[in-house]
């Protein structure tokens, strides 16, 4: 069905091995299917208070964890980069001419309603088919 997917990846959520699944069945023969994570790097006065070693060691816990939580699955390409969220996935998927972006998503609670979630934004602003998993629970 789709010759490119992004899956993006919040790396404390349990829902990677849903969505990374859901892109492979909506795959055709030979699809590349990126894995994408977006760390958020501390912003504004709070990043005046941090040691950029404390940044960097966060950075290199969420790639760990990123290749950790793909451990033995085969045909998914790990990648991370830095910046906001939704925006990021988004200006990702246009840039590299992706087809199909796979994201879960959480039950919304009110905040949602007045901030919107990642997925929402997502689905909002995709330069291509989003397909979303939301969890039973």
């Amino acid at each position: 069905m789709y010759k490119k997917i992004l899956v993006p990846m919040a790396l404390d959520h349990g829902i990677s091995p849903q969505t990374l699944e859901i892109a492979r069945v909506l795959a055709n023969d030979g699809a590349e299917i990126v894995a994408l994570h977006v760390y958020e790097a501390p912003q504004g006065s709070v990043k005046a208070y941090l040691d950029e070693e404390v940044v960097k060691a966060g950075f290199d816990h969420a790639k760990t964890s990123m290749a950790q939580k793909l451990e033995g699955i085969d045909g998914v390409t790990p990648v991370m980069v830095t910046g906001h969220s939704a925006r990021t996935i988004i200006d990702y998927a246009k840039a590299h001419d992706f087809d199909c972006i796979v994201i879960g998503s959480h039950k919304p609670g009110l905040s949602d309603f007045f901030l919107g979630s990642t997925a929402a934004r997502v689905v909002r602003h995709a330069p291509c088919a989003v397909h979303i998993h939301r969890d039973a629970d």
